[in-house]
């Protein structure tokens, strides 16, 4: 039991460093989008593709949000607390 619940803080661990770094990408992701939808406001194509990008930023921003909400839970439910941070 202890080898499982040590592989569990591991992943925690590793997750409380990457997810933050993933989720200001998927943001930046998201604005990018944003400011070619704004910037070309004349060309259908762009503005087409600058909405695409807005809506995939929206979904992983979603997806990585229920993720990390779903690993709290599991955290907190384990009683895992003690994760070295």
């Amino acid at each position: 039991m202890n080898n499982i619940q040590t592989l569990i803080q591991n992943l925690f661990f590793l997750m409380y460093k990457v997810v933050p770094l993933l989720f200001g990408v998927a943001l930046l992701f998201f604005f990018w989008g944003l400011v070619k939808f704004l910037a070309n406001a004349g060309d259908k194509g762009a503005i087409e593709e600058g909405r695409n990008k807005m809506l995939w930023g929206v979904i992983t921003l979603f997806v990585m949000l229920s993720v990390w909400s779903l690993v709290r839970f599991i955290q907190h439910d384990l009683n895992i607390t003690n994760l070295g941070l």
